[in-house]
């Protein structure tokens, strides 16, 4: 990576703001685990980034949202100008805020929807004053600190919430109210429930109820949500966790860790320790 300017604002160790500036294409094959709440704002540049495993290239202005525990890597990027929000999990998410900027909301601890947004000009002038506010208060040392940077922070997650319901319209009817249900059902439940049935019965409604709701929207069966929510969990702990295959399989709920490594198989094309091999190579 030639790297030509990042600047660094911290404070403590629980929410930093990077200032990046740079030119030449940039190369990561190694996959990193996120351990922090992360926005990458990128304000002019064209790339390609992979994501739990998914495949997302920008060619404008865009914003990523990441959670702990997703997997992250670059497969290519030239950027002219971009910026990385961090911050954990107690710094903002401790609060009980309005569902839809909450870290469990619209934007973060999502792993079934695109994780970015695309701002508009109009956008972008806004989100550059509420950085350029940071940046001002990351120097300063008055009194209320942590709450003036907490409280931009807030501010930039909003307007990010309201761009993306304007222009990827977050409907808010039964079936999406259902939808969204049951994948925060999953997302508690995955590694000790792995049957639509079980999940049908906590939300009240039949498992071919629960199927023709998904029709509706155009996405997987639940079934596969379900199966899509474990391998990508799976594929996490197979290259950061330290356990043992079987281990990892006892975790998600497999009684029989062969029985595991033929669904794993299934899934991605590959055993376990083949996906193992590959990625950690």
């Amino acid at each position: 990576m030639a790297i030509q300017d990042i600047k660094t604002y911290k404070y403590q160790d629980v929410f930093s703001l990077q200032t990046v500036q740079f030119e030449k294409a940039c190369v990561v094959n190694k996959p990193e685990q996120i351990n922090t709440y992360k926005i990458f704002w990128i304000k002019e540049g064209k790339g390609t980034y992979h994501i739990d495993f998914e495949t997302y290239s920008f060619d404008s202005s865009v914003l990523f949202f990441l959670s702990p525990g997703q997997i992250f890597s670059v497969d290519s990027e030239k950027i002219k100008e971009a910026y990385q929000l961090s911050f954990v999990q107690d710094f903002y998410c401790i609060q009980t805020y309005d569902s839809e900027i909450a870290c469990n909301g619209v934007l973060f601890n999502n792993v079934y929807e695109t994780p970015f947004v695309k701002p508009c000009e109009k956008d972008i002038q806004k989100l550059n004053f509420i950085i350029e506010s940071l940046i001002d208060e990351f120097k300063n040392t008055d009194t209320a600190q942590y709450d003036m940077l907490q409280a931009y922070l807030k501010q930039f997650i909003i307007h990010s919430v309201r761009i993306k319901k304007e222009y990827h319209i977050v409907k808010e009817d039964e079936t999406t109210k259902l939808f969204k249900d049951f994948s925060l059902l999953v997302e508690q439940n995955f590694k000790k429930l792995h049957s639509v049935t079980d999940y049908a019965s906590r939300l009240g409604v039949s498992p071919k109820s629960l199927t023709k709701s998904f029709q509706k929207t155009g996405t997987k069966t639940p079934s596969d949500f379900i199966k899509n929510r474990i391998i990508t969990e799976a594929k996490r702990q197979l290259l950061y966790s330290t356990e043992a295959i079987k281990h990892i399989a006892f975790d998600l709920g497999f009684n029989d860790p062969a029985y595991f490594s033929r669904f794993f198989t299934k899934a991605i094309g590959q055993s376990p320790k083949q996906f193992q091999k590959e990625y950690k190579a």
